[in-house]
């Protein structure tokens, strides 16, 4: 059993203690001093409430209080079902799944505690704002994307339209059936599970509903954190989901070979039969980016079509919404978490006819050398109901305390909360349509400046674009950041082919008159192991410039390779490091390099000229 702060070990001894499946011993919390007391009222009662049971079934209420707290207390659709019939109650036995005889569905983020620290899944950290369980998925502390696979499904609506390749690799019918068989054999052996059932899309209209079987308390905990929760069992009455993820992690694909896979490793979506299967990989957002890729199907396939993004979004006091695109690590989590602004979400949206609203319930920030003065919403937000992932831990005696600049297991540690940790979120989860779209980039070369305004036709070259780099630890193999271009952003989760996602950007644009803009979250002062980091307070400061609209008050430069303006000056940043050259030590050598990235840029996007309604390609940058 994990140690905790406070000497509370006799709690943790009371758990370990329990033998019962079907019901938790109760729990009377002791008064705190911490910093989250705010959050979290102490003192708590418990009542066990048992329904009348019958002799094939006992289906149980939560035997956990409802906080004082009004937000995280609402969320109580918690169900224990145990018995021969528990399976079918829980809606699992029509995926085949009719072994377990405990079901624990929708569990509140007591219950998932208490069982995450029964079941010895991880150890309870002592962060400074409130205990907070942390786990560690192995050497799988990032997404697989080379053991992500479609089903084609010749002659299918998702046969016609998936843009299918290295992205979107293809297996068959028979591949999947054969694993999904293993899957449901492999739960079948297990006494108990866990079932979330949730919601993606905080619009109704276009809202999916998800289902994910589980075999940890920890997973369900991190969906949970991420999706949409019910706020009472009413709300999943008659629940049907759209699409259902089996996640059989702890096994593995012994035939890969002959299934013609890459490895062991299996994450396979079949959207004809609405269900994924996962096998071989711990790593808690393979669940999430799963159901993000099949939003990037669904939603442009709506009537209207509607835009999937990997963005993060937040919205003023005026309701002046804005958009962060980038890919992990550019600073979509940390820049959209503005004390001054509300957060509607931190990676996942989309933008239809009422405007932008969130996919997710949660937020999954990056920890690496995290610190209250540099990004202080998400530290505090990391207190009871947070999960961390992969985050070194410190041995203090009778605690554990996070460590968030030891990186010797990954630089992808990360922590999940759900988004009424940040103070300032917006409840609505939508907002109206932005006024200004950020184009995030973390510019391993050194040549990109802080902040540059984009042309509407600059805006759908960099959208399609998509220049960043990829930041250590977000996926298997990068140990240490290297220059890629992604597609809109995000092209490891496009099912279409981009310029289906850049023609309905630029519909958005044309229609709603938003302003386009590049900030570069990486490198000044030369490339990679020669500069500095922008420091995260030169990248705020630049985007509050534009979202007060300060920015306007100053004289722009054009660049003579890229073409995209720079401005003279912006509060609080100094106006060398707004032109990056001034920056290098050598400024030959800066445009050596800058001249390097740019033909990096036009062989990019050689592949898109021809394609699409406009071809774009005249907006890229001159060499």
């Amino acid at each position: 059993i994990a140690r905790s702060s406070g000497g509370s070990t006799s709690y943790y001894n009371s758990l370990a203690g329990s033998s019962s499946s079907s019901s938790l011993p109760a729990v009377v919390g002791k008064k705190s001093t911490k910093k989250y007391q705010a959050f979290y009222p102490t003192n708590h009662h418990v009542q066990h409430h048992d329904q009348q049971a019958t002799a094939t079934q006992r289906r149980y209420k939560s035997a956990l209080p409802i906080t004082e707290d009004p937000i995280r207390g609402g969320y109580d659709s918690s169900d224990i079902y145990s018995g021969p019939t528990a399976c079918e109650t829980a809606g699992i036995s029509k995926l085949g799944i009719t072994g377990p005889t405990t079901i624990y569905k929708n569990q509140t983020f007591e219950e998932l505690f208490q069982h995450e620290v029964k079941n010895d899944e991880g150890k309870v950290a002592s962060a400074e704002y409130g205990e907070t369980f942390t786990v560690d998925t192995g050497k799988f502390t990032g997404r697989s994307p080379g053991d992500k696979w479609l089903v084609k499904n010749i002659g299918s609506e998702s046969d016609a339209n998936i843009d299918w390749g290295k992205v979107n690799q293809p297996t068959t019918p028979e591949v999947f059936d054969e694993l999904y068989e293993k899957a449901v054999n492999y739960f079948n052996t297990k006494e108990k599970c866990y079932v979330f059932d949730g919601f993606c899309g905080a619009n109704p209209k276009s809202q999916r509903k998800i289902r994910f079987v589980h075999e940890m308390a920890w997973q369900q905990h991190f969906v949970t954190n991420m999706f949409i929760r019910a706020n009472s069992s009413s709300e999943l009455e008659g629940f049907e989901p759209d699409f259902t993820v089996i996640n059989a992690c702890s096994q593995v694909d012994e035939d890969w070979e002959k299934h013609g896979l890459n490895s062991e490793v299996a994450v396979v979506f079949n959207v004809e039969k609405k269900c994924a299967v996962i096998f071989g990989t711990w790593y808690g957002g393979e669940n999430k980016k799963g159901i993000f890729s099949l939003m990037n199907y669904w939603l442009p396939m709506e009537d209207p079509p509607q835009l999937p993004m990997h963005c993060s979004a937040n919205v003023g006091k005026d309701g002046d919404s804005a958009l962060f695109f980038g890919l992990s690590g550019t600073g979509k989590t940390t820049l959209s978490a503005d004390p001054h602004r509300a957060l509607i979400g931190d990676d996942e949206h989309g933008w239809d006819e009422d405007g932008v609203f969130n996919f997710e319930g949660g937020c999954y920030a990056k920890t690496i050398n995290l610190s209250e003065k540099t990004e202080p919403d998400i530290y505090r937000a990391i207190h009871k109901d947070a999960m961390l992932e992969n985050v070194a831990l410190k041995d203090e005696g009778d605690k554990f305390v996070p460590d968030y600049f030891d990186t010797s297991k990954t630089e992808n540690g990360r922590v999940s909360y759900p988004i009424f940790h940040i103070d300032n979120y917006h409840e609505p989860q939508m907002a109206g349509h932005p006024n200004n779209i950020i184009f995030l980039s973390c510019d391993a070369f050194g040549v990109l400046p802080p902040i540059a305004k984009l042309t509407p036709e600059q805006a759908m070259y960099h959208f399609i674009s998509g220049y960043t780099a990829k930041v250590a630890g977000t996926e298997r193999g990068i140990t240490e950041p290297s220059a890629t271009f992604s597609a809109c952003f995000g092209a490891a989760f496009l099912t279409h082919h981009p310029t289906r996602y850049a023609e309905l950007l630029k519909e958005k644009l044309e229609k709603h008159n938003a302003k386009a803009w590049i900030v570069n979250s990486g490198w000044s002062g030369g490339p990679y192991g020669v500069g500095e980091r922008m420091s995260i307070s030169t990248t705020r400061n630049c985007v509050n410039a534009i979202l007060d609209g300060t920015i306007g008050d100053t004289t722009w430069e054009k660049d003579r390779v890229f073409g995209w303006e720079i401005p003279a000056s912006i509060p609080d940043v100094d106006p060398d490091v707004l032109h990056p050259r001034n920056t290098w030590p050598d400024p030959k050598e800066y445009d050596e390099a800058e001249k390097k990235l740019a033909e990096m840029y036009v062989a990019n996007f050689e592949k898109y000229a021809g394609k699409g309604d406009t071809d774009y390609t005249q907006y890229g940058p001159k060499v």
